[in-house]
């Protein structure tokens, strides 16, 4: 079925997604690659750039927020909804609102875990951002491993909303993922 009767995100809304959806994954990227090196001037540039990337996330979560509150998404169409199984909607609702809380909960799990670690964020080397958590080995300790876990949690969701959108546009072959500036409406 044709998708041409699917109202189009407003380009605002597909920049956000997009320019969100790269920082993601150049963000996971980096954090599994720079995880396992030893310590030398390399790895803690690259705790920098990934804390960079961290506040941009949050910046770019922030604004996508503000816009989709201010500007309502366009609905599902009704014959993409209807089709759609029980479980298939939960999974579309649940999946955005767990991004959501994630592009939240993850920058800011880094951010108070370096700052209980004791290594402030400076944004690109020129300003220091407030710590807001005070310096603890122990709650380091405690939130290192809930920011990895929040990670994780976000690039599953990813996938599985990839994967969603994928299955739309190669089997249901909806139209769907034209909505968001990918393909034919």
């Amino acid at each position: 079925m044709s998708g041409s009767s699917s109202p189009a995100y407003h380009p605002v809304a597909r920049a956000l997604h997009w320019l969100l959806a790269l920082a993601l994954v150049g963000l996971f990227g980096v954090g599994l690659y720079m995880a396992d090196l030893p310590f030398s001037p390399q790895r803690l540039q690259l705790y920098s750039w990934h804390k960079w990337a961290g506040v941009l996330v949050l910046t770019l979560s922030s604004v996508r927020l503000l816009w989709r509150l201010m500007h309502r998404p366009p609905a599902l169409p009704a014959h993409i909804e209807q089709g759609m199984p029980v479980w298939q909607r939960w999974a579309h609702h649940g999946t955005h609102a767990g991004l959501y809380v994630l592009f939240f909960a993850t920058p800011l799990l880094g951010w108070a875990y370096s700052s209980a670690a004791g290594f402030p964020i400076v944004l690109f080397g020129l300003w220091p951002l407030p710590d807001f958590v005070p310096v603890s080995e122990t709650l380091a300790d405690a939130l290192k491993p809930l920011h990895r876990l929040s990670a994780f949690a976000m690039a599953a969701l990813v996938l599985l909303h990839v994967a969603g959108a994928l299955k739309h546009h190669f089997i249901d072959r909806d139209g769907l993922l034209a909505r968001m500036g990918v393909g034919r409406g």
